[in-house]
């Protein structure tokens, strides 16, 4: 449905429809994991922003379906080497409604 959408407030790296579910995916990435894998950075402020966002979205383009919050964590390897990617459905769920 979108990738890198601007919403007033942010943006949303990807949206996408599962049946009847509308997601709101959010992609982290790092080279390495000396400092942690990149879905350990989707901390409780970055789901805020993220929720709000997707508010946003929703009040320009209602959806009458469940949404869902899922993250994508890409962990690439040396050059040369496919990356390690993590898909987290249901990633989190906001605890405000905004």
């Amino acid at each position: 449905m979108g990738r890198n959408v601007r919403v007033p407030g942010g943006e949303l790296d990807v949206i996408a429809q599962e049946g009847e579910v509308l997601c709101f995916i959010e992609v982290r990435s790092r080279t390495c994991a000396d400092f942690g894998h990149p879905l350990e950075t989707i901390d409780a402020p970055k789901q805020r922003r993220i929720a709000r966002a997707a508010a946003a979205y929703l009040s320009a383009h209602p959806h009458g379906g469940p949404c869902r919050f899922d993250a994508v964590g890409v962990l690439w390897g040396p050059e040369g080497a496919a990356p390690s990617v993590t898909l987290v459905r249901g990633a989190f769920v906001p605890t405000r409604v905004y």
